[in-house]
């Protein structure tokens, strides 16, 4: 098996074992940048830890299979730091809204990576 067969086996192995805790819901307001509106789910998988010390990003999509195929890296200038985020059941579109989604603040960056 490859390195990057486990790696992805490892990514689902945490989803199986974790709950998805959604704290952002689909149409709510980011609570410090209240002009961001999430056009999908975000939250974070309970029992886990970021590089931010919180539980690793999640972006859920609307495809029904709800499967992890891509993740996005993340870079934020502001808050010094770089993050991993699982995007689940993200259609093509939602992952491109996902990618301008952070890519449209000016110290802020971020890259697809696609299984």
């Amino acid at each position: 098996m490859s390195r990057n067969e486990i790696f992805w086996q490892r990514l689902d192995a945490l989803l199986e074992r974790c709950e998805i805790v959604i704290d952002r819901p689909k149409g709510s307001r980011h609570p410090r940048f209240h002009e961001i509106v999430y056009k999908l789910d975000y939250g974070y998988l309970a029992g886990t830890s970021s590089n931010d010390g919180e539980g690793i990003d999640v972006w859920l999509g609307s495809d029904a299979a709800k499967m992890l195929d891509a993740v996005i890296c993340t870079v934020d200038l502001d808050k010094g730091d770089a993050e991993m985020k699982l995007m689940v059941g993200c259609t093509a579109e939602e992952k491109e809204y996902i990618e301008r989604f952070y890519n449209e603040w000016s110290d802020m960056g971020a890259h697809v990576v696609m299984r």
